[in-house]
Order: structure tokens, then sequence, then C-alpha cells
């Protein structure tokens, strides 16, 4: 049976993925409980501001990283709950019921998983001061706060902001602010497209990427992870919580309940681990630079000369560093390469199998049914459904305790 019905407005700029998985949270909170919620929500997903002191609604949840947004909600008649960012200082937290994408436990994750990757040197991305960005001064003093406190130094470039007319001039910064670091070194960027600017920029200037300089960003947003040739590790925020617990919290206050005097911090969901953290420390500068083309080609299907030319050392030479360094054959990189991409996508994606051995450089989907059979004694599909039935034991498990 549902409850009185209420109209609710989202107040959010949901063409950004972290609004857009508030929202969903939200609207997850609406199909599991006996809400009866009429949403409001602009047809174009930007968040409008004018006339909104007529709207004659019963609730409204909004993205209070926004200035405007707080402002407007000032004086608001109906029920406000904000989602945005934690502060360190409980005096910046507004004065509306609110739940927080926990910042420092955002930054610590990022440096918990560098650290025990065996790096011992640090930096952090961040972004030019902006009332609008606040988190971003947040997470910045949250690394310099956890490096300290660890006994590590931090080297912290704010940059510029990327725009078309300075993007060159941004671009040069950045490079200079990446060579002037000591390596091997692992940098916190503080969004995914800082990392990715990151992880460009050390392309172009042949920075090797985990083995000099090892990346992780924040977000973990799907379009940042496919418009770079390394793939990018990332922390995921719990944005699909944030909304969830915010549409609870609501609920609750539509119902006469008091709000609770603190906000409610939400901790990241989870650190997702790809290429640009995938640091060894490797001391040989030839073998570096092998395993540099091997990750960025082995897909394209590359064989060990094509290695070789690139490095510009003898065959023997080469293996014997490679053995040393790696415990195994050039060749068998390159094929743990692609049999770690195809794994990934059978485990992350619902691409085709016949799809997947094209993108990891098969010859054909037979021959990877081969690899597979042959490596796990399953095909690519078996593989996929086994992974499939772990998460949803583990998530059983979870839920159970």
């Amino acid at each position: 049976m549902f409850e009185q019905k209420h109209s609710i407005t989202l107040l959010f700029n949901a063409n950004k993925v972290y609004d857009r998985r508030v929202i969903a949270g939200v609207g997850d909170y609406l199909q599991t409980s006996k809400v009866d919620w009429d949403l409001y929500l602009e047809e174009d997903f930007m968040a409008r501001l004018e006339h909104l002191d007529e709207w004659s609604g019963d609730g409204i949840i909004a993205d209070y990283d926004n200035p405007e947004i707080q402002a407007a909600l000032q004086k608001a008649k109906v029920p406000v709950v904000g989602i945005g960012g934690s502060y360190a200082n409980p005096a910046d937290y507004p004065d509306v019921p609110y739940v927080a994408t926990d910042n420092h436990a955002l930054v610590q994750a990022a440096f918990e998983h560098l650290r025990q990757k065996g790096i011992q040197r640090f930096a952090f991305y961040g972004a030019p001061v902006n009332e609008h960005a606040r988190w971003a001064q947040e997470r910045e003093n949250a690394v310099l706060e956890i490096t300290r406190s660890q006994g590590y130094e931090c080297y912290v470039y704010r940059g510029h902001p990327v725009r078309p007319e300075t993007w060159q001039y941004t671009t040069k910064r950045l490079a200079d602010w990446l060579k002037s670091l000591p390596t091997p070194i692992g940098i916190i960027a503080v969004t995914d497209s800082r990392a990715r600017h990151l992880l460009q920029v050390c392309d172009h200037i042949g920075m090797i990427i985990p083995d000099k300089m090892s990346v992780i960003g924040i977000d973990d947003d799907e379009l940042a992870r496919y418009l770079s040739r390394v793939s990018l590790s990332s922390v995921r925020q719990g944005c699909f919580e944030l909304g969830e617990q915010a549409a609870r919290l609501l609920h609750k206050m539509l119902k006469g309940h008091n709000p609770p005097k603190k906000p409610i911090l939400i901790a990241p969901e989870c650190v997702a681990e790809r290429q640009s953290t995938d640091f060894k420390a490797i001391s040989d500068p030839h073998v570096m630079q092998a395993m540099h083309y091997i990750r960025q080609n082995a897909c394209r299907g590359i064989k060990v000369e094509q290695v070789l030319d690139y490095v510009g050392v003898s065959r023997s030479n080469l293996e014997n560093r490679f053995r040393e360094e790696r415990g195994h054959s050039i060749h068998t990189e390159i094929h743990n390469e692609k049999l770690q991409r195809a794994c990934k996508m059978l485990e992350n994606s619902n691409e085709a199998t016949s799809q997947i051995a094209k993108i990891c450089g098969y010859p054909s989907l037979q021959y990877m049914y081969a690899v597979f059979k042959k490596h796990f004694n399953q095909t690519p599909k078996e593989y996929r459904d086994a992974m499939k039935n772990n998460d949803e034991e583990d998530s059983l498990v979870l839920q159970v305790s």
C-alpha cells in the first residue's frame, strides 16, 4: 500500500556522471520503498532556479556543491535535503539536512592503493580554487594531511582551467611540472578528467605509465576510461548510496521525523584497479621500455620482433633482462597482457565474445577459446558466467551479514 502522494523536485545538472548516479540512487529508493512521489527534473537535465519560489511541491533534493542552488533555497518553505562534498571544518556545512561524499575517505583510498603497490613518493594534481568546486580544495587538504601523517612529502600542482583558448599553455605547464617530479611516483588526480589530462601529457613527453608515474583518479567515469590508451585506475564514489540516503532522509522528514543534526558521510565504493597503477618495481630501463610498449600495443597483435625494434637491443640481451626482472619471456608478457584484457572485458562489459577476441588482438574467436581452455579449463562464456556468479554470491553474503 503506497503512502500519501508527494511532489519532489531534484535540483541537479544531470548531464554530469556524478549527478546521474545520485539521481539513480533516488530512483532506486522509490522502487524499493512505499513512497508515492512525482519527481520533477528539467527536461534538458539542467538545474533551473528561475521562479523556484513559485513552485508548489512538497520537498527538494538538491546539489549543495552549487552555491547558486544553496542561495536560492535559503528561504525554501518545504523540506530540503542537500547533497555534496564533505568538509574538514564542521562550520562549512550548510544549515540543511545533508548527505555528503566523504572526500577524506576518497583520497585515503587512492593513497592506500598506491602505497600498497610499493610506491614511496606522492603527488596531487588538483584544480584552481573555485567556489563551485570546494570539494577540490577539500581533497587537496586531505591528501596533504594524509601524506604528512604517514611521513611522506606530497608535491601539489593545481594547474589551470582547461579551456580551448589556453589548452596548449595549460598542457605545457603540466608537462613542466611532471618533468620536475622525482620518479617513480604515484599521482592522485582530483577527478578522472584531470587524471586523463595527466595520461595524455605523459604520453606526449614519453613518461612511462605506470613504471615512472602511477596515476589514479576519482569518479570511475566510464567515458574517461576509454579516452586514453592506458586504462585509468580510479576511486568509485558512493553516488548511488548518496541518492538513496538522501531520498530516505527526505521521506522521514515528510513523515514528521526530525532530521539528523550531523551530516551523513558516504564512503567510496571501491578502487577500480587498472593499468595506470599496475606498478611493479622494475629497475632495468630496457625492460621498463619494453613493458610500456607491450601494455600499449599487445592487443594490436604485436610480435616479439616489434618490441625489440622499439627498445633497440638484441633478442638475447632483452630476453635475459626480461627473465631476470619478470621471470618469463617477452612472448609470455605479450600473451599475459592480452589475456588480462580479455578477462577484464568479460568480467566488466557485455561485449560479445567475438568482439572481445577482436579487440584483444586474437586472430580468431576459436583461438581465444583455445587460450581460455588451456589457462582456465573454461570457455570465455563459462569464465564470464563464473565471474558473474561469484559477484552475486559475494553480494548475497554482504546482504546477509
